[in-house]
């Protein structure tokens, strides 16, 4: 994959809107990419329906918080844009925040923020816009989390690898990354981990990247996510790449136990895929 040139930034009321608006800034700097800032939350009335029985007061008051939290989410990211000519900013669309997943189909990367259970903002929105992104988009994501320090420029890079679709779109939108690296580690358990990990090793190299370090971790592929996580701690990894994994029950996307567990517990970048 060549390096993304368009990418998606979500913006939202969360302490950690501006460390995502910095990141974004670095990376287009760095891949000589446009970035699109996009504020997405669900609206007052949407949070309160009970609003919609009360006086047209309270209904003018959330209208009114809606627009000062746009207002906030606009100074932070002219901020911390610093006059950059890659980022630009686009102003919220009425259906948010299902309608972000069609403004992601015109990108080639979105940049997301990990949910907070304790950031106070945590409620503008959905538990799943997450993962229904990932899924109706179809787009590489980059879910940076909501503590430590976040690095745009990965040296040692962490695969978690599996021989599915999945895997391999993270895997292919990972390239850019991966070639700049200094160190690139793959991880892969189950049955054939050692085989299929030098087939990966074979692919890299013709894609340019030689001295991929091999992690074959046996047959258990249980608490896959966690063991991950503690890899990439071991490994002192700036970004972690896998696939998004889970499938639908009715309206409802159930997540597979590793990208569950990821996106609950990650101490780093993930790039992730479906």
């Amino acid at each position: 994959m060549q390096t993304p040139k368009s990418i998606l930034l979500h913006l939202d009321g969360s302490d950690r809107t501006a460390e995502r608006i910095k990141f974004a800034r670095s990376l287009a700097e760095a891949f000589d990419a446009q970035v699109t800032g996009m504020p997405c939350t669900m609206s007052a009335l949407m949070r309160y329906p009970f609003a919609l029985d009360g006086a047209a007061e309270a209904i003018a008051i959330m209208r009114e918080s809606d627009k000062a939290a746009r207002d906030r989410m606009y100074a932070s990211f002219t901020a911390h844009a610093a006059g950059s000519h890659r980022m630009h900013w686009t102003e919220p669309e009425s259906d948010a925040p299902w309608g972000f997943a069609r403004h992601a189909l015109y990108a080639d990367l979105v940049i997301l923020g990990q949910r907070n259970p304790e950031d106070p903002m945590v409620s503008e929105l959905p538990g799943d816009f997450l993962p229904d992104l990932l899924v109706k988009s179809g787009r590489p994501a980059l879910v940076l989390p909501y503590a430590g320090p976040l690095v745009a420029a990965a040296r040692t890079v962490l695969v978690g690898w599996k021989e599915t679709p999945e895997a391999a779109r993270a895997v292919s939108a990972a390239l850019p990354w991966l070639r700049a690296a200094s160190h690139v580690h793959v991880a892969c358990h189950g049955k054939d981990a050692e085989a299929s990990l030098k087939q990966l090793q074979r692919y890299l190299a013709i894609q340019g990247i030689a001295g991929v370090s091999l992690h074959a971790g046996g047959i258990e592929e249980s608490d896959a996510g966690n063991r991950l996580l503690s890899m990439a701690a071991d490994l002192g990894a700036d970004m972690l790449v896998m696939g998004c994994y889970g499938h639908s029950r009715a309206r409802e996307w159930i997540l597979g136990g590793a990208t569950r567990t990821m996106l609950e517990s990650m101490t780093l970048p993930v790039l992730m895929s479906r």
